[in-house]
């Protein structure tokens, strides 16, 4: 079960953009798999990608057709991630792209395609396409949470976030969906994600604030250390709300709601990491400079024996000492280095803290939300990263994945 997270009960429309969930029967049975996503007439496009250089053929075909010119359209399938699949699949996902073109009579370049799913087998163009139609036909304003819950893959529950925000020229709206489970890890986006705004937004200034907003929540969560040959993140602003923005207040406004928005997709996916029990922000402070920080905090979130111990609700402080120690940090001295869980210090001057109690410790550990926080003693600099625990479901999940 996710961590303190339900399925969004309703997600705000954003003017100019419609979606359609149809049954393609790619992989699953009795349930949408494919989506479309119009980005209405006027849109400005951005879409960040995995860095695994084993990346997947949609993500080839969406560079190029984003290179190529002003897309308008998204297309979305789960159940197959049409990677591991060579030349056949990037003719598959051309294929694909090909085949809305010529339903909605635009170009196949206008049409970015996005993949999720099984890893190494052949996308089934021909069941895509028999189900093109009635997608085209079907799209609605309304349609966001039909689209969450169509791409889910292991993912236990669809992961929404809406922002109305008041701007000096009227309201503008975002709203996200995101899916995300397993093979979670920075990279990019570590997960598929959709974000639009009805906000009008240079394509160059929309890729920048979706850029820092996605090192800020995307690339800060972790599940299980493995990146997808399939992350794709993209952002949409249809400008249909008539609000222009380009500077000053106004931009500084519509970031933080994209922050926001990101942030609370990314949560979302950690606390629905397969097998959690747990969600686990670690937070350390005062190092020398933030990519130090950024290793440490990761070294933490990563650690299998961290992990596991928090799920255990055992408060085996050690191993994340140990994972402190071991996460290269030129010069540290472990003597300085303070450690407290959910409040209770625990240790302090590199060993445990005067005052700690098993009793304590155990009821921090116990909780199902962590808050790790590690001072360095070194520096001003910080950083955060969100993880969750390792049960005896993650194994079984991913052991069961493919049968």
């Amino acid at each position: 079960m996710a961590v303190a997270l339900q399925a969004p009960g309703h997600l705000a429309p954003v003017r100019g953009i419609r979606l359609a969930a149809r049954a393609a029967g790619i992989r699953y049975r009795d349930r949408e798999d494919l989506v479309l996503i119009d980005a209405g007439p006027d849109a400005a496009i951005a879409a960040l990608f995995t860095r695994n250089a084993f990346c997947a053929a949609p993500v080839h075909v969406a560079r190029e057709h984003l290179a190529a010119g002003s897309p308008r359209w998204l297309l979305v399938n789960a159940g197959n991630a049409n990677a591991g699949t060579g030349t056949a699949g990037l003719a598959a996902s051309r294929a694909t792209c090909a085949d809305l073109g010529r339903i909605l009579g635009v170009p196949a370049q206008s049409v970015l395609p996005f993949s999720t799913g099984v890893i190494g087998e052949p996308l089934p163009v021909e069941r895509i396409a028999a189900a093109l139609p009635a997608l085209a036909e079907g799209l609605d304003a309304d349609g966001w949470l039909a689209a969450a819950r169509a791409i889910m893959t292991t993912d236990t529950v669809p992961k929404g976030a809406s922002r109305t925000i008041a701007l000096s020229g009227g309201t503008v709206t975002l709203t996200g969906i995101a899916k995300g489970s397993g093979m979670i890890h920075p990279d990019m986006a570590t997960m598929l994600a959709f974000i639009g705004t009805d906000a009008g937004l240079d394509a160059d200034l929309l890729r920048q604030l979706l850029t820092e907003a996605v090192t800020h929540s995307f690339n800060a969560i972790t599940v299980d250390g493995d990146t997808s040959t399939n992350d794709a993140v993209a952002c949409i602003a249809s400008g249909a709300s008539g609000v222009t923005v380009s500077s000053g207040p106004d931009l500084e406004r519509i970031a933080a709601a994209l922050n926001a928005v990101c942030l609370e997709l990314a949560e979302a996916i950690v606390r629905d990491g397969e097998g959690a029990t747990k969600f686990v922000r670690v937070t350390v402070q005062t190092a020398r400079d933030r990519n130090e920080a950024r290793r440490v905090a990761e070294v933490v979130a990563l650690s299998p024996l961290v992990k596991t111990a928090l799920f255990a609700s055992d408060p085996n402080w050690g191993r994340i000492l140990a994972a402190v120690g071991r996460a290269g940090v030129r010069d540290l001295r472990i003597e300085d280095v303070g450690i407290a869980v959910n409040g209770v210090r625990i240790v302090a001057a590199g060993g445990r803290a005067p005052g700690y109690t098993e009793e304590a410790g155990q009821q921090a550990f116990g909780a199902a939300e962590l808050d790790i926080v590690i001072d360095l003693a070194r520096g001003g600099a910080g950083y955060r990263k969100y993880t969750c625990d390792f049960s005896y479901d993650y194994v079984r999940i991913n052991a069961d994945y493919r049968s």
